[in-house]
């Protein structure tokens, strides 16, 4: 049994929590329902402030539960006391009394985060159960509503790129060539956490050469030369909440293709920064930025999208892709990460994330980039 995480969290304020589960409720209708089953961590957090790894939130109009084995009934009363706390045990028999108990006779589910395994367990308590409980699956309800964030949310997510940003700026000028890529991930890893951070966000990438070419390349003992673009893409956590940030840098003075390159990455992405705006589509914004790449000729070696929600998560909605339906609104916070790979020479990426603010975006990391 692995030890919960002790850190220090900070919860949504009691404001905070009432609203967003007055947002949710107010969903119910959509799917024609009178509670929903909340099982995603993320969305669990989100809504009740709850850290444990295990848990179900049932809520209805009127009612918020929090169904949790006993680990963490106790923790839950300083981080969701909101919620009336139920203690399970192992197994799903405590479903349908407790929606029966709550009045419930359509209980939505999170389709898109419950197993097909965790969902025949669910239907084979209810078929016990009297009077019966209808289950009907739900996509990205409370996913959606996390792509608006709340003033305490934007202010833990600017502490999160602040964090990044700094340790980016410290690190980034003692990188040295002989270097390893591993060492500097972990360089970046000791002074994310020196920051106050509880983690890095996922695992840093630096790709040095030609494995700046794979988007997600994972940090190995390839050693570091003079002259090559070197791709740094690394984020912090910070009392749950994510920063993504990505830098390209050089040692040494870069060659005319490098400099090519880099010019047209950073003027696709401040091109879409300049120039989205609320209303738009998640694939109007990525166009903004491809239009430049394309033009430049590197249309083919743009292969990702520009960029992603950022949050509990460090993908999360709004999605930002040449496919993207997502409409930007005032209080979505996302990444803006153009970038062009070459096969055997390497890559260059640029990310920043933003927050549209009266219908446009505001820049909110700040860490250093190469000067045109």
């Amino acid at each position: 049994m692995a030890p919960e995480s002790q850190a220090v969290t900070t919860r949504p304020a009691p404001t905070a929590t009432s609203n967003r589960l007055a947002r949710l409720r107010s969903r119910f209708a959509d799917g024609a329902i009178d509670g929903i089953l909340i099982s995603e961590a993320s969305n669990r957090r989100y809504l009740s402030g709850f850290v444990g790894t295990a848990g179900f939130l049932l809520i209805t109009e009127k009612d918020a539960v929090l169904a949790t084995d006993f680990r963490y009934v106790e923790q839950t009363a300083s981080q969701a006391p909101g919620f009336r706390v139920e203690r399970i045990r192992a197994g799903s028999d405590w479903l349908p009394k407790l929606a029966g108990d709550l009045g419930i006779r359509r209980l939505g589910f999170e389709a898109d985060n419950v197993t097909v395994a965790q969902l025949e367990r669910f239907r084979e308590a209810i078929k016990k159960s009297e009077p019966a409980v209808e289950l009907a699956g739900t996509n990205g309800i409370t996913l959606e509503l996390r792509s608006i964030k709340d003033a305490g949310e934007l202010e833990l997510l600017q502490r999160s790129i602040a964090i990044a940003d700094e340790a980016f700026d410290e690190v980034s000028e003692r990188v040295r060539p002989g270097m390893t890529e591993a060492e500097v991930a972990w360089e970046i890893e000791l002074a994310v956490r020196g920051r106050g951070a509880e983690a890095v966000s996922f695992d840093t990438i630096v790709g040095a050469g030609e494995n700046g070419a794979l988007p997600h390349h994972r940090a190995a003992e390839r050693a570091i030369a003079a002259g090559e673009p070197i791709v740094i893409d690394m984020g912090a956590r910070y009392q749950g909440y994510c920063s993504d940030l990505t830098r390209t840098i050089i040692l040494g003075r870069p060659d005319a293709k490098f400099r090519r390159i880099y010019d047209t990455v950073l003027g696709a992405q401040l091109t879409a920064i300049e120039t989205l705006a609320a209303g738009m589509t998640g694939a109007d914004c990525d166009r903004l930025a491809r239009t430049v790449i394309e033009t430049a000729g590197h249309g083919e070696e743009f292969g990702h999208s520009l960029g992603h929600g950022v949050g509990l998560d460090v993908h999360e909605s709004p999605g930002v892709g040449p496919t993207s339906k997502n409409v930007l609104e005032d209080g979505m916070v996302f990444t803006v990460e153009p970038g062009i790979y070459l096969s055997g020479w390497g890559g260059v990426r640029i990310e920043d994330v933003v927050v549209l603010e009266k219908g446009r975006a505001r820049v909110l990391s700040r860490a250093r980039k190469l000067t045109p």
